[in-house]
């Protein structure tokens, strides 16, 4: 006799129906004889700690009432008035400006605990990420290493990382293997931003994702952060997403004067002044010869003096300032537009973008300090 599958539904969908009740009820009295009793808490009127025998909760978030808030007396710089203790600074300028060798030069002066340039230093690690020219970088330690002599005792605190990275995908990789080599950082270089960001500068999203992550290794050590990073194509900021700088506790500036000083400005510090000037020289060092017999050499930085500052007049761009210093250091004779030129373009000045000659000129021109006659152009004394 054949099974009649339509006759017998009613009766099998009955059962999985008594099938899932008991399930159910199964599951509820196995969760409930698991589950501890719930008692209320019991707390100190005065003090609010518990009273009951149980442990607090930890929680990471904590309200600090008013009369508990105390001002903190410890150090909140790294290099006085140029680098805080603690926060994100975006260290910035033009391709070959000398602002990796001047950032090298600041992490040594703080692993090793020397003032810099008269400025008291806090000393500690410092962790040099190298996201380009790593072979440069270890040609500039060597002619650091022989240019000044270092008598500490041990070894000195200064780590380089040699490899590319994405940081926001390997910065995690990156904290660990400070961690198995170090107890903690004062400071950590990303140089450059553009060589370890997989994304778009000028996409915010992209931007506060490699923020965030740079975040993550100032919050894992307590420690200042200075990502290196390179100018757009007019000169006047940092490249890519305003987000980066709305972000920073510090911004320093680096560009070329005339002479070839490398002049560091302070854009601004938070809870510090802005407008302090560094200038500084690079001074070539041979530091070896590689396996043909051929000498390698590097840089060291040295102290310069810093640029006069007109203290009136006209409020100039930084490159009608540049163009400004290159025609006044010419002299009586002046120079002829394509002189002038060529010496602008050797500082980064219209290499991308000629027009920004042009309207520096025409900027110049109008406020009255420079003049052109018989095809020369001149300063305006």
């Amino acid at each position: 006799m054949s099974f009649d599958y339509k006759a017998a539904m009613p009766a099998i969908n009955e059962a999985r129906k008594q099938a899932a009740i008991e399930y159910r009820a199964e599951r509820e009295r196995r969760g409930a004889a698991n589950r501890r009793p719930h008692s209320a808490e019991v707390r100190s009127m005065d003090t609010g700690a518990r009273l009951d025998g149980q442990p607090e909760a930890k929680f990471r978030l904590r309200l600090i009432p008013f009369d508990e808030i105390k001002l903190g007396t410890e150090s909140r710089y790294l290099v006085k008035g140029i680098i805080p203790r603690f926060g994100l600074v975006i260290v910035w300028g033009p391709p070959k400006c000398g602002k990796s060798f001047w950032m090298f030069d600041v992490a040594m002066h703080v692993a090793l605990g020397w003032q810099y340039r008269d400025r008291r230093v806090q000393q500690g690690a410092a962790v040099y990420c190298a996201f380009e020219g790593q072979k440069g970088l270890e040609a500039r330690v060597e002619a650091f290493r022989q240019t000044f002599p270092i008598e500490i005792a041990g070894s000195v605190p200064f780590y380089l990382q040699p490899v590319t990275l994405d940081l926001v995908a390997d910065h995690h990789e990156l904290i660990a293997t400070i961690k198995r080599q170090m107890t903690a950082p004062a400071l950590v270089v990303l140089d450059t931003l553009n060589r370890s960001l997989r994304g778009s500068e000028n996409d915010s999203k992209d931007m506060a994702a490699y923020i965030a992550a740079a975040d993550a290794i100032r919050e894992t050590f307590d420690c200042v952060v200075v990502i290196v990073h390179h100018c757009g194509i007019d000169g006047s900021r940092p490249r890519g997403s305003t987000a980066l700088s709305g972000a920073a506790d510090a911004q320093l500036s680096v560009t070329r004067d005339a002479s070839d000083a490398i002049i560091v400005e302070v854009e601004f510090l938070k809870d510090g002044a802005a407008g302090d000037i560094i200038a500084s020289r690079l001074k070539p060092v041979d530091v070896g010869k590689d396996v043909d017999g051929e000498t390698i050499s590097s840089c060291v930085v040295t102290p310069a003096d810093a640029p006069k500052i007109i203290e009136a007049g006209p409020k100039l761009t930084k490159n009608q300032q540049t163009m400004y210093s290159i025609l006044r250091d010419a002299g009586q004779g002046g120079l002829t537009a394509d002189q002038w030129n060529e010496r602008l373009r050797e500082v980064g000045i219209g290499t991308k973008r000629k027009a920004d000659i042009y309207d520096a000129r025409a900027g110049l021109k109008a406020k009255n300090l420079v003049r052109e006659f018989n095809g020369r152009w001149n300063a305006s004394e």
